[in-house]
């Protein structure tokens, strides 16, 4: 008969007891509440976190498990400092402030509502301590710190990156500034959003959003797969500078117009808009096929489409239009120019491949017939997809109401009113050169 070695034996039954395991599990979904706040040479930061977000300290217990807020509290100020000071990066005229100085921490309950407003958070802060009869226990309680910084003036630019993404594996943040005299900026992200501008000058607006645009456009799978259909018959300068030209217009009057708050709110209209453009890439897809040589009045259909792409592209502006402070017409002006640079990068590719696909590798109607095979294939499912999605809503006209659907219809009139004044400036264009060739033949 085999014996069990005593020392296993041991380890088994130490690794088996239950311990503060759940002390150190990383929260799944929490919210960070931050206000800033610069007053004469002093910059004020209030944080609030769920202190189930600590996860490399055994909290003090009284009898029948409840947190022991007096032993706790001598603990709070290096844990403030080590998960929540530490991380934070404020900049003040671009230059890194020093680290912050822990000034008051508090313990506060689940159901308390101080933090809707700077003053009576502060107020809280700084006011008594929890009572320590108060039965609550640790995950159920929230962190409460105040931060203080140096600074050289309330009126610099500051901005800051509060590097709490990593307290949970998903972490928002409510941000609110409070510029002296000025009214209260309201921010809210998710995860890491980088170097957030407090009160941003346009230039700094600008390259956000141009850079914004830019990679939008790279990372639009649907917008890149459109565009590429748009161009396969087209590699002549003139044709595919109209057709590029008219599907820009239009997108940057729709997505103008969303950041304004002129589009449809409903629930239904993001999923309508991707089927659309699901739809647009299937149209002209099949146009492809069908139609051999270079399509004319392809510029109308890019219009079209085009305005529909633009309400595809606002959506990835709507939780980024509050880093533009109050440059809203400056950063869509660069998001605008930033997808059409990216737009620029993607044909510089695609028309030099297709070029040489069609020279060298296949003939060109059999090329055009096979790579728009392809797309439709693609843009098939994705709105078959997208269609199920769309249908999950009760989007019809008695459900939606008659005024979302009168926006819908004003759009639809501004888009044929834009198209009609592109087509008659260009007929207007046309007829300018003929006269004056005709004169110069004359």
């Amino acid at each position: 008969m085999r014996f069990l070695n005593p020392a296993l034996f041991l380890a088994g039954c130490i690794a088996a007891l239950p311990g503060p395991a759940a002390a150190h599990d990383i929260p799944a979904d929490v919210t960070v509440q931050v206000y800033l706040k610069p007053a004469g040479s002093r910059l004020q930061v209030l944080v609030r976190v769920p202190l189930k977000t600590i996860r490399d300290l055994d909290f003090p217990e009284r009898a029948g498990g409840y947190l022991d807020v007096e032993k706790l509290a001598p603990m709070l100020p290096d844990v403030a400092k080590v998960w929540i000071a530490d991380p934070v990066e404020i900049q003040e005229g671009g230059s890194p402030l020093p680290k912050a100085h822990v000034a008051a921490t508090q313990i506060s309950l689940a159901s308390d509502r101080s933090f809707v407003s700077f003053e009576e958070a502060l107020a809280h802060i700084t006011g008594p301590r929890l009572a320590n009869s108060e039965n609550v226990v640790w995950n159920q309680v929230l962190l409460d710190v105040l931060l203080e910084y140096p600074i050289h003036s309330d009126r610099s630019l500051y901005s800051i990156r509060p590097g709490l993404e990593r307290l949970a594996e998903r972490v928002v943040t409510v941000l609110r500034f409070l510029p002296p005299g000025g009214a209260v900026r309201a921010f809210e992200f998710l995860g890491d959003a980088g170097l957030v501008q407090l009160d941003p000058r346009w230039p700094q607006a600008a390259r956000r959003f141009l850079t914004l645009g830019f990679f939008h456009i790279l990372d639009g799978t649907d917008h890149l797969l459109f565009l590429f259909c748009l161009v396969i018959p087209l590699r002549r300068l003139r044709p595919l500078v109209l057709v590029v030209t008219a599907f820009t217009l239009a997108h940057s009057i729709t997505l103008i117009g969303s950041a304004y708050g002129l589009a449809p709110g409903a629930l239904w209209f993001p999923p309508l808009i991707e089927t659309l453009i699901a739809i647009s890439i299937l149209y002209m897809a099949l146009e492809n096929i069908v139609r051999a040589g270079q399509p004319h009045g392809r510029w109308m259909i890019a219009f079209g489409f085009g305005l529909v792409h633009g309400f595809g592209f606002s959506f990835a502006l709507q939780e980024t239009l509050q880093f533009a402070g109050s440059h809203l017409a400056a950063s869509l002006l660069a998001f605008n120019v930033g997808v059409e640079l990216g737009q620029l990068l993607v044909l510089a590719v695609f028309i030099p491949m297709l070029a040489a696909l069609f020279r060298f590798g296949v003939a060109e109607r059999m090329g055009t017939v096979i790579l728009s095979a392809l797309a439709a294939h693609t843009a098939w499912h994705w709105m078959l997809e997208r269609a199920a999605n769309l249908n999950r809503y009760q989007w019809s006209g008695a459900v939606a109401g008659a005024a979302q659907w009168a926006e819908v219809a004003r759009w639809m009139l501004v888009g044929v009113i834009a198209a009609g004044a592109v087509y008659s400036g260009l007929r207007l264009l046309r007829m300018r050169a003929e006269v004056h060739s005709d004169r110069k033949d004359g």
